[in-house]
């Protein structure tokens, strides 16, 4: 039984203090491969060190939503750089977000136009951040038209997750499926092709119910997985299974 984890923040400042007991952690646990994200210089400067030490932690990068506005470009032309120079097995996360607010919208939606661009001229894949934004995710993403795509950490609604499939994307869940109160995203799970599903940590953040409070790391991905397996009534080992071939073929294929 294998487990990849397929977005994580390992090198972020301040994120963990002994990344090599928290990869021993993972492997103890099963999990063989893991998708960095990096989303500044410092973080993926780490990370590409860190993907040389360990080859099954592989490194994904651009500007996030929350950061489009500081960025002024600069660290989109490491992203490129790092591209052009087949560091990167994905490009992100990059996305919109609009939970905190509208006027920062217009930066976001150019970087991740950008990103999406650099994306499919690239043949990479694309990890992409929606909240509270999906209609103009869809929109700038279909003037661009990268089926390669995976939304992650999913927290929408039925109709969204369906617009998500219908453009062939995949759909990833991190531990927020096994908190108490998600039994709505539970249920979009039921309804989501098995064919189509990522897990995740999201590490640090979004523990799962059993370890909520705590920071989260990969090896957190069992509980995640085992409450997609109840839902969808098959073993551990099979979501599992399942779950790796498509992350595999996703990133690698």
């Amino acid at each position: 039984m294998e487990f990849f984890d397929s977005h994580a923040h390992l090198t972020g400042e301040g994120d963990f203090e002994n990344l090599d007991e928290i990869i021993k952690r993972a492997k103890d646990a099963n999990v063989t491969k893991i998708m960095n994200i990096c989303t500044d210089l410092g973080s993926l400067d780490r990370g590409l060190e860190l993907s040389k030490k360990y080859d099954f932690v592989f490194t994904a990068a651009s500007t996030t939503p929350h950061g489009a506005d500081n960025d002024k470009d600069i660290f989109f032309e490491d992203v490129k750089k790092s591209v052009a120079n087949k560091q990167l097995i994905a490009v992100g996360e990059t996305g919109l977000d609009y939970f905190y607010g509208l006027d920062k919208k217009e930066f976001q939606k150019l970087f991740f136009k950008n990103y999406l661009k650099l994306a499919k001229e690239n043949d990479l894949p694309l990890i992409i951040h929606a909240r509270d934004a999906f209609e103009d995710i869809f929109r700038v993403a279909d003037e661009i038209e990268h089926s390669r795509a995976v939304l992650h950490c999913f927290t929408g609604i039925e109709k969204e997750a369906k617009k998500v499939l219908d453009r062939g994307w995949l759909i990833s869940f991190s531990g927020i499926v096994t908190f108490k109160n998600s039994q709505y995203l539970r249920e979009i799970v039921k309804t989501i092709p098995i064919e189509s599903i990522l897990i995740e940590t999201d590490s640090p953040l979004l523990a799962p119910q059993s370890k909520r409070g705590k920071k989260n790391e990969p090896a957190n991905i069992v509980e995640t997985a085992q409450v997609i397996a109840d839902i969808k009534n098959k073993s551990l080992d099979e979501i599992a299974k399942i779950t790796f071939d498509n992350a595999n073929k996703f990133f690698f294929s």
